[in-house]
C-alpha cells in the first residue's frame, strides 16, 4: 500500500527538456534516422509538442522509454535489431502455423537463429508495395 502511495506522489521522470536534449543528441550523432523508425521519431516529436513539463501518461512514458532504450544501444547492429524486431516474430508465426498444420518439428523453429535471420533478410528485401 505504501508503494502505491509513493508512486502516485512522485512525478514522472521524463520531462520535455529531457526529450528535446535526447532528440538533439540523437540527431547530432546520426542515430535519430539510423536507429529509429518513423513512428518512433513521430512519437518523440509529438510528445515534445504536447508535453509542458513532465509526461503524465503511463502509456506514453512506457513508449518513450522504449524509444530511449533504442537510442542507448548503438553497438547493436541494424541487422541484429531487425532480426529481433522482425525475424523472431515471423519465426514464431510460421512455427505456430506449421505446428497447427501438423508439422511436429516446427516448435524448434521459434528459437532457431538462422531461420530468424532468413526471415529478417527476406523482409528487408521485400518490396514495400507487397508489405501489409
Amino acid at each position: 500500500m505504501l508503494e502505491i502511495v509513493f508512486q502516485k506522489k512522485t512525478p514522472n521522470m521524463i520531462g520535455r527538456a529531457q526529450l528535446i536534449k535526447l532528440r538533439l543528441k540523437a540527431m547530432r550523432t546520426g542515430a535519430w534516422f539510423r536507429s529509429l523508425r518513423k513512428i518512433d521519431r513521430a512519437l518523440v516529436d509529438l510528445a515534445i509538442m504536447v508535453t509542458h513539463k513532465n509526461i503524465r501518461s503511463k502509456a506514453l512514458a512506457k513508449n518513450i522509454t522504449s524509444v530511449m532504450e533504442k537510442l542507448e544501444r548503438p553497438s547493436e547492429t541494424s541487422l541484429m535489431r531487425i532480426v529481433k524486431e522482425v525475424g523472431y516474430p515471423l519465426a514464431q508465426k510460421a512455427s505456430f502455423l506449421a505446428h497447427k498444420w501438423g508439422n511436429k518439428s516446427a516448435n524448434t523453429w521459434r528459437s532457431d537463429m538462422s531461420f530468424a535471420n532468413f526471415l529478417a533478410i527476406l523482409s528487408i528485401n521485400e518490396p514495400k508495395t507487397f508489405k501489409l
